[in-house]
């Protein structure tokens, strides 16, 4: 079983019926959303990651299964483990649709499972635990997840930012780190859409130290959207959105059907075995 560790001290944190406490008496309340913040105060009390908007827009349209084949595949990479109990850690889980298609994909062949969701943003981990009440959802930094060295099974790493030691540290020794990025020429009907010059994605070098690749795949396939509310809301989901002004945003507000190419790499990792 998966436990959160203590901020402050690292001892385990046991769940209560309202909070986690450590041995050494550090508490942190679960909000009545299902959530536990583990995140440092900041000055000037500063909002932590996505915000309702962008969690709202995300929400409602992968809640129309545009990218349905994404998270069958991913769950994929995860049954083909083979494991009959499953313990997963989502860095950077948003709000939980990926996690949940994959808690499915494993209890529907009759395994079990448990998901420990880490995002920055509180807006995202109240949608979440709206989709499931099985997730363990807390506020931190997947820079230092509050988690027990070798803990987790798999990790996943969708869309969010790559910290491989601290991937490397959680992860059991014949753990797996399950890894999507979008390639060069995802979404590229909708900056076509927007910008007068659109651009390629820069694809990472996917080496990484403490790891080593097992699996590529690459995911292409076409949307079709044939309303403005689902165009508005994958365009609010992106980060082009905040990055455009009044202008270009309005092209998209007019816009009423849009067919789309996405691209996605899946990047399977073995984790690094230390030569003694």
């Amino acid at each position: 079983m998966m436990r959160l560790t203590c901020p402050v001290c690292a001892q385990p944190l046991t769940a209560q019926e309202r909070a986690y406490r450590c041995e050494k008496g550090h508490s942190f309340d679960r909000a009545k959303s299902g959530y536990v913040n583990l995140l440092p105060p900041t000055a000037g009390g500063k909002r932590h990651g996505d915000d309702k908007l962008m969690v709202k827009a995300r929400t409602e349209f992968l809640d129309k299964g545009y990218y349905d084949p994404l998270a069958q595949a991913v769950a994929q990479c995860v049954v083909d483990m083979g494991l009959s109990h499953t313990r997963i850690v989502d860095a950077g889980c948003g709000e939980g649709k990926y996690t949940v298609d994959v808690l499915q994909a494993l209890e529907g062949l009759g395994r079990t499972a448990e998901a420990v969701g880490i995002d920055i943003s509180k807006q995202a981990l109240i949608q979440a635990a709206r989709r499931s009440r099985a997730l363990t959802l807390c506020a931190a930094s997947t820079a230092h997840m509050p988690l027990e060295d070798g803990c987790a099974d798999v990790v996943l790493n969708i869309f969010s930012p790559f910290m491989g030691a601290e991937f490397a540290r959680v992860l059991a020794s014949e753990g797996r780190l399950i890894r999507v990025v979008p390639l060069e020429r995802h979404l590229w009907e909708l900056k076509a859409l927007i910008y007068d010059t659109p651009y390629e994605n820069p694809v990472p070098d996917m080496r990484e130290d403490g790891f080593a690749l097992a699996e590529q795949k690459t995911l292409r396939y076409e949307i079709e959207l044939d309303n403005n509310r689902d165009i508005i809301s994958l365009f609010k989901m992106t980060p082009y959105y905040y990055k455009t002004g009044a202008a270009d945003q309005e092209k998209a507000n007019r816009a009423e059907h849009l067919r789309t190419a996405v691209e996605f790499g899946i990047f399977v990792y073995e984790k690094a075995q230390v030569k003694v």
